[in-house]
C-alpha cells in the first residue's frame, strides 16, 4: 500500500511539473517569436537590443520552472558560477534537476523498506542525497581551481617572456591554450576567444576573475588593466607577479605542514566517540541498544553527533589559515 501511494504521487507530481513545464516553453517561445520580429519592443518603445534575441535567451531554453525559481531564490548566479569554476557544462537547473532526483531517490530508499515507519529518517536521507550534487559540484570547482593555481605562475612567464619576444598581450594568451594543458589552458583560451569577438579587454579579464575566483587570479587580472590604463612594463610586473605567487605556495605549504597535526587531533577526538560505541555495541549489546530501540536513546545519538560535528567543524576552521 505505502509503496503503491509513493509511486502515485511520484508519478503524477512528475507529470504535473512536465505539464507546467511545457505550458512554460510555449510561453517563452511565443515571448520570443515577439523579441526577434521586434513587436515587443516596440510596442513598449524600447530601443532593439544590441545583439541578438535569440543569444540573450540561449540559456533559458531548458529548465525554465527550475531556472525561475533559482532566480525567485537569488542563486542562479552563484549556482552558475559554481559551475563554470568546476567546468562542467549542467547549468543550474540542471544541477536543481539532479538535487531533486536524488532527493526522491534516497527518500524512497528508506521510506519502501521501513514502511514509512519513520518519516524524520526519509527526509533526512533524502535531505542528504539531494545534497550530494552540490558537494560534488563545489569539490570538483576546489580541485579545478587547485589545478589552475598550480600552473598559474609558470604560465605568467609564459605570457612574460612571449611579450619580450615581440607578440601582442592577446597574441600570447592564445599561445597559452596551445601550451598548456587544462584547466588553464581552456580558461585562457576562452578569455582570448571572447576578446576576439570584440569583448573589451576589461570585460573579459574579469570575467575569468569570476570564473576562476582566486587571488592570485585578481591579482593578474588588476596588473594587467592597471598596466594598460597607466603604462608600464607588463613583462617585468608579471614576472614579480609569478615569483610573489611561488612565494605566496612556499608560505601555504608549510603553514599546512605545522596545522597538519591540529588537523589530525581533531579527526582522532572526533573518531574515538564513534569507535567507543561501535565497541560498546559489540561487547555489551543490550547496554547500547538503548540508543536504537528508545526514543530518548535517539534523541540523545542525534545530540552526540551534531556536538561532535559541531566541535570537529570548529577544530578544522582554527587550524585552517588562509594565506
Amino acid at each position: 500500500m505505502i509503496v503503491s501511494v509513493f509511486l502515485l504521487a511520484a508519478v503524477t507530481s512528475v507529470l504535473g511539473y512536465l505539464l507546467f513545464a511545457g505550458r512554460l516553453a510555449r510561453k517563452e517561445r511565443s515571448a520570443a517569436v515577439h523579441r526577434v520580429t521586434g513587436k515587443e519592443r516596440a510596442q513598449a518603445g524600447e530601443r532593439p537590443a544590441s545583439g541578438p534575441a535569440l543569444i540573450e535567451m540561449a540559456h533559458q531554453v531548458r529548465g525554465l520552472l527550475a531556472t525561475r525559481l533559482l532566480e525567485r531564490l537569488r542563486l542562479k548566479q552563484a549556482v552558475e558560477r559554481r559551475l563554470e569554476t568546476a567546468g562542467l557544462k549542467w547549468g543550474a537547473p540542471g544541477l536543481a534537476h539532479r538535487s531533486v532526483a536524488l532527493f526522491l531517490a534516497g527518500f524512497a530508499a528508506v521510506t519502501v523498506p521501513l514502511q514509512n515507519a519513520n518519516p524524520p529518517l526519509a527526509l533526512l536521507a533524502g535531505a542528504l542525497a539531494g545534497a550530494l550534487p552540490y558537494y560534488w559540484v563545489r569539490r570538483q570547482a576546489a580541485q579545478r581551481l587547485r589545478q589552475f593555481e598550480e600552473q598559474f605562475p609558470d604560465c605568467l612567464e609564459f605570457i612574460a617572456r612571449s611579450m619580450r619576444a615581440g607578440h601582442a598581450f592577446s597574441v600570447s594568451l592564445d599561445m597559452v591554450y596551445r601550451e598548456y594543458s587544462e584547466p588553464l589552458a581552456g580558461e585562457f583560451r576562452r578569455t582570448f576567444e571572447e576578446q576576439n569577438l570584440g569583448q573589451p579587454l576589461e570585460v573579459v579579464l574579469q570575467k575569468l576573475g569570476q570564473r576562476m575566483p582566486s587571488m592570485d587570479v585578481q591579482f593578474f587580472v588588476s596588473a594587467v588593466l592597471m598596466q594598460k590604463r597607466t603604462g608600464g612594463n607588463l613583462a617585468e610586473l608579471l614576472d614579480r607577479l609569478a615569483s610573489l605567487i611561488r612565494e605566496r605556495f612556499k608560505l601555504r605549504a608549510r603553514i599546512r605542514a605545522i596545522s597538519a597535526q591540529g588537523l589530525m587531533s581533531g579527526r582522532v577526538v572526533a573518531a574515538i566517540p564513534l569507535a567507543v560505541g561501535g565497541l560498546m555495541l559489540a561487547v555489551n549489546p543490550p547496554y547500547a541498544r538503548f540508543f536504537v530501540d528508545d526514543p530518548v536513546g535517539h534523541e540523545l545519538l542525534a545530540g552526540a553527533l551534531g556536538l561532535q560535528l559541531f566541535g570537529y567543524l570548529i577544530i578544522r576552521k582554527i587550524v585552517t589559515i588562509e594565506v
